[in-house]
């Protein structure tokens, strides 16, 4: 596992109870993954040295993150297998590739125009404001993104942007947002999970829950758009598409992870396989396993945030036997890290989200 962070940490814990010995490749010497690993490399992704040792030590390497440089999982490729194949994690770790792939699928996003360049802006008469700068690579849990309703504003949060490649989307006219998680593995056999309607606080995803209560139409159709995707990618392991639906009940992509995801945490408890144990099935080869959704459920992130008044009151969590706890290791809590997630199961996913609504909020409370 390139990268040791939660996700990481998660897929570990997974494969070893699958009887998997997992290295964790990772800079940092307290990495939540690295924990519970069998062996934490602690090396910087271009130390060809260490990567060669890895590499050898391997038989199939992953990543939790996409911006794992294209170019160590190219040196991998040459010692073990390596999935998803470098391209993948290349076009996803970079909003403008991403978006232009994406679209010469055929597959509909939100308007957009990249900025390259502080001229290039002048090409927004063709977008309607409000629009989003975004960064086209690195930003993630909304760094790097603002909302611009005119020109100058756009060319002010360039220039506080440091004038990087940039990507300029129309906003869109918001209903919901919902995601797709997906195993493929090397034989094109897949496995979808339940669709899961999401929503986020401050760039940040705060709750997740299934069924996505929107139409089967479009859950079917996000299917066939992620299922594309990963056949043109000639995608092994776990893929994610987030979707936004807008006012008019249309289906946009608005990115694509090449891992695990956030959004597909409730699967931990709410489905027959966890999004986790599907990564190691894809990767070794082995038939994509029932994601049956047997409960209702709502996903909910807990932030450092929870920890400014305080511990988190973990023994209370624990008493509440339809909370499922899940914390991630870290060592540091910050505001607006990710610290840990709970899910909240139930017969109906309404009952679930009313009762995550209520935990999150004594959470919070002073």
């Amino acid at each position: 596992m390139l990268g040791g962070g939660q996700l990481g940490r998660m897929f570990a814990l997974a494969a070893a109870q699958m009887g998997y010995r997992v290295w964790v490749y990772d800079p940092s010497e307290h990495s939540p993954a690295g924990e519970v690993a069998a062996r934490h490399i602690c090396a910087d992704y271009d130390d060809q040295q260490a990567l060669r040792e890895f590499g050898q030590a391997c038989q199939v390497v992953t990543t939790e993150f996409e911006n794992i440089p294209a170019e160590t999982l190219r040196f991998l490729q040459d010692y073990c297998q390596v999935c998803p194949n470098p391209e993948s994690v290349y076009i996803a770790q970079n909003r403008i590739r991403e978006k232009q792939f994406i679209n010469d699928l055929g597959i509909p996003t939100s308007a957009f125009i990249a900025v390259n360049c502080a001229e290039d802006l002048l090409q927004a008469s063709q977008l309607q404001w409000p629009c989003i700068l975004k960064t086209a690579q690195f930003g993630y849990d909304g760094k790097g993104q603002a909302v611009v309703n005119n020109m100058q504003e756009a060319q002010l949060a360039y220039t506080r942007f440091n004038q990087v490649a940039c990507i300029l989307e129309q906003k869109v006219a918001l209903e919901t947002e919902i995601s797709v998680v997906l195993g493929r593995n090397c034989h094109d056999e897949v496995g979808y999970f339940p669709s899961a309607r999401n929503e986020h606080k401050n760039g940040i995803l705060h709750i997740s829950s299934v069924p996505a209560q929107v139409s089967d139409d479009i859950q079917t159709y996000a299917c066939e758009i992620a299922l594309k995707i990963a056949q043109q990618l000639d995608y092994v392991g776990i893929l994610t598409v987030e979707y936004f639906i807008d006012d008019e009940q249309r289906l946009l992509v608005n990115e694509i992870a090449p891992r695990v995801h956030n959004s597909g945490h409730y699967s931990m408890d709410a489905c027959n396989v966890s999004q986790f144990e599907q990564q190691v099935r894809m990767m070794c080869g082995l038939t994509p396993a029932d994601t049956l959704n047997h409960s209702a459920v709502a996903m909910v992130n807990i932030l450092g945030d929870a920890w400014i008044n305080g511990e988190l009151p973990v023994a209370e969590l624990l008493q509440d036997v339809n909370v499922k706890l899940h914390l991630y290791g870290k060592q540091d809590a910050k505001p607006g890290r990710k610290m840990g997630h709970f899910n909240v199961l139930a017969d109906d996913v309404a009952d679930a989200i009313t009762h995550a609504q209520q935990v999150y909020k004594k959470l919070m409370s002073p």
